[in-house]
């Protein structure tokens, strides 16, 4: 039966890798007993530290492994690591493996697609035309003999006329995304003048909710469009920033009342 876990282990025999002494480029543990292997970038890691790393980032919703080592000052390398080199060089295990590709392979679909649940069935349905809510299951239309479609954002079976919709005819049929920008509540930027502003907004180039931190400057990098924003007037960083600085206050936009459609 072969271990679930990773062995930590690198195989001394491997030609195809390159063996070092010295400092771990991410934890920067200098323990020089530990062997730790170059990455393609120059810097040394152990399997431990390259696999938490790289947890770390698909904890946050990042699919593509960037290298976090200081190369001057304050810079980092942000050398993207190819996925085959990050599965061999963590010494990943089976399950950590299957664990790492479907959460990359869910990000990526997200990323270039909209995709849910059917309300009916239970499969995934792509939506393809982003000004439409009503979406056609193609499975539940197969088996019903029927043609099956839902609204995309109540997720109930479409009621109403069915051409590109920007709501269905239930009363209550609400964006939940909508709901959360308006009922969220305020914080404060404490770095940047201690402005207040609402908690969460929308990315304007893809739609995607994110939140601030409170804390460095007021832009924002989107996860999933990697698309950078002023959190307060909402306009990307190179618009907002050569005026006025990412400590300073420009102008803090409204809350948002619709979600921005993703033109990709």
């Amino acid at each position: 039966m072969q271990d679930n876990q990773s062995s930590g282990q690198y195989d001394v025999n491997d030609a195809t890798l390159k063996f070092v002494r010295r400092k771990d480029d991410i934890t920067l543990d200098d323990d020089l007993n530990i062997l730790r292997v170059e990455m393609s970038c120059g810097h040394a890691v152990s399997p431990e530290s390259l696999t938490a790393w790289c947890r770390s980032l698909l904890d946050q919703g990042q699919y593509k492994f960037c290298c976090p080592a200081i190369t001057h000052g304050t810079e980092k390398c942000n050398a993207e690591w190819p996925y085959l080199e990050v599965r061999k060089l963590a010494v990943l295990s089976d399950l950590e493996q299957a664990h790492f590709e479907e959460n990359m392979a869910l990000m990526a679909a997200s990323e270039y697609c909209e995709f849910k649940s059917c309300p009916s069935c239970g499969s995934y349905v792509e939506r393809e035309d982003l000004t439409n809510l009503c979406v056609k299951c193609t499975i539940c239309t197969s088996v019903k003999k029927n043609i099956y479609q839902f609204c995309w954002q109540c997720m109930r079976e479409w009621n109403g006329a069915a051409v590109l919709s920007v709501r269905c005819s239930y009363d209550d049929c609400v964006n939940p995304d909508v709901d959360k920008l308006t009922k969220c509540t305020d914080m404060n930027l404490f770095y940047v003048e201690n402005v207040e502003c609402p908690a969460i907004r929308a990315c304007p180039t893809c739609g995607l909710l994110l939140e601030h931190n409170g804390q460095a400057c007021k832009n924002l990098m989107c996860k999933r469009c990697k698309v950078e924003f002023c959190f307060l007037c909402l306009k990307l960083k190179s618009v907002c920033n050569p005026i006025h600085g990412p400590y300073t206050v420009c102008s803090v936009a409204p809350r948002q009342t619709e979600i921005p459609v993703w033109r990709r």
